[in-house]
């Protein structure tokens, strides 16, 4: 329900010179440059297109240090969306998960969840806190069509708090769509035995709501209950059974920035004074005004549901398709992108020489299309340098709102069934340049054998002068 009014130029460079590119990246996409992407999947954060009525607030931005007008107006708009009066802006989601972090853990502390982000990770690590994920077994079972993937285990999440003890527990953290395990997302019958448990225990609750858009629309469409209910309707509901809301803007509100939101003073006076030392002024958070002028229309605009239901359509369709055709995906198909199952495809590879990042590499090498692996890439090294192996190894193709066309998503499909066809061909990797944090970020790999090469090989004899 939209129309594309701005257009930008793309580029599909020859395989000869993206089997260059990926060299020089060190088999890592977040290391390729944009003039060698033709789709550029890695990720919907920032780069989900903005609408008319978001580009046109820009122009009206209160460029004030302190006291903004346009930070009055985000303001409203959290209050109006997200039901929360008190709000402390931040540069970033990773942002707000450092303020929360330094405010609140406390070496030995534990927190559980229903699945962990990257960068929660290491900011609950960083503070002396451990994570406990506390899935339903159904949630890594790629071919289960539980609707619900993102749900966290009561009985479990009740047994971690006796076992580690409430006082030990600052709180218990929920992501909306747990992006890691393929976009999935939790219920609201969910969320609320989860308050249940916080209120029984006197925990607080958090929640990540970058994906709370996505997850409301899936809720609708999932649980029979919310049917008949509003996009705001839900929406007030899952930021209503929560203590503390934080978000980013980059995936909330198609904008950037971010911010964390509550409506008791006492959690807002206990992060307050963290902002000017990290961010910058209680008004503008790190964020240029002209963006907060966007992310407050950007958050109106998250209650329309023919403009949130676009990404996830699209993800059904990808999803679709290529289960069609045989390929391992997830399912069902969830928010964020379409996420192909790495163990699956690449059954030849070992998990100690990261699939899903093969798998990342060996597709852009063949399409021109920049994917992102999630994995044990992704993962860590324990305090022995031993690698933890993830519990998924996924190649996740982003599909940002209202930027792709469908015949794109069609090439992402016919150039996936040929690498498919072809999957022996691909190998495995091995660490260069490994960073001790969020190694994923800017790491450097390179092949095991000469399968890059082979595989432009047999992609010349199928196509030809084809790119």
């Amino acid at each position: 329900m939209h129309k594309v009014r701005v257009v930008q130029k793309l580029h599909l460079v020859p395989i000869e010179r993206r089997l260059d590119a990926i060299k020089e990246a060190g088999f890592n996409t977040f290391r390729l440059s944009t003039k060698d992407v033709f789709l550029d999947m890695l990720t919907d954060s920032g780069t989900n297109a903005m609408s008319d009525n978001q580009i046109s607030a820009m122009f009206q931005a209160d460029d004030a240090y302190a006291g903004s007008q346009s930070f009055m107006r985000l303001q409203k708009a959290v209050e109006d969306v997200l039901g929360k009066k008190y709000l402390l802006p931040v540069h970033q989601g990773r942002a707000a998960e450092n303020v929360i972090s330094r405010a609140f853990i406390k070496p030995g502390n534990v927190i559980p969840m229903n699945y962990h982000f990257t960068t929660a990770l290491a900011h609950i690590t960083e503070n002396g806190g451990k994570i406990k994920e506390l899935l339903y077994d159904h949630a890594l079972d790629f071919t289960s069509d539980h609707p619900f993937k993102g749900n966290i285990n009561i009985e479990k999440l009740e047994e971690c708090i006796r076992r580690h003890g409430a006082e030990n527990i600052p709180f218990i953290r929920m992501e909306a769509s747990t992006n890691l395990i393929g976009g999935q997302p939790f219920s609201i019958s969910n969320l609320m035995d989860v308050r249940r448990i916080a209120d029984k225990y006197g925990i607080m609750l958090v929640l990540d709501a970058s994906l709370l858009g996505e997850n409301a629309y899936l809720v609708k469409q999932r649980e029979k209950e919310w049917r008949e209910n509003s996009m705001a309707d839900i929406i007030k509901m899952m930021t209503g059974l929560a203590d503390l809301v934080y978000f980013s803007a980059r995936k909330l509100s198609s904008s950037r920035g971010g911010g964390i939101c509550t409506n008791r003073k006492d959690l807002y006076m206990k992060m307050e004074a963290l902002i000017p030392l990290f961010e910058g002024f209680l008004t503008y958070g790190g964020i240029s005004v002209r963006e907060i002028e966007a992310m407050a229309v950007g958050l109106y605009e998250t209650l329309d549901e023919t403009m949130i239901s676009q990404s996830p359509q699209f993800i059904r369709f990808l999803v679709n398709e290529l289960g069609r055709l045989g390929i391992p995906v997830v399912t069902p198909p969830g928010v964020l992108g379409a996420h192909v199952d790495a163990m699956g495809f690449c059954s030849h590879i070992p998990q100690e020489h990261y699939p899903a990042g093969a798998l990342a590499a060996a597709f852009y090498l063949v399409s021109g299309v920049r994917g992102m692996e999630r994995g044990t890439i992704s993962s860590v090294r324990d305090e022995n340098g031993i690698e933890i192996l993830a519990d998924v190894e996924l190649l996740r193709l982003a599909v940002p709102r209202r930027v792709f066309t469908l015949s794109q998503i069609k090439y992402v499909v016919d150039r996936m069934a040929w690498l498919y066809e072809n999957r022996e061909l691909i190998g495995g990797l091995e660490f260069t340049y490994e960073p001790p944090v969020l190694r994923f970020f800017m790491g450097g790999l390179k092949p095991l054998t000469d399968w890059p090469e082979k595989l432009m090989v047999k992609f010349r004899k199928d196509f030809g002068d084809s790119l």
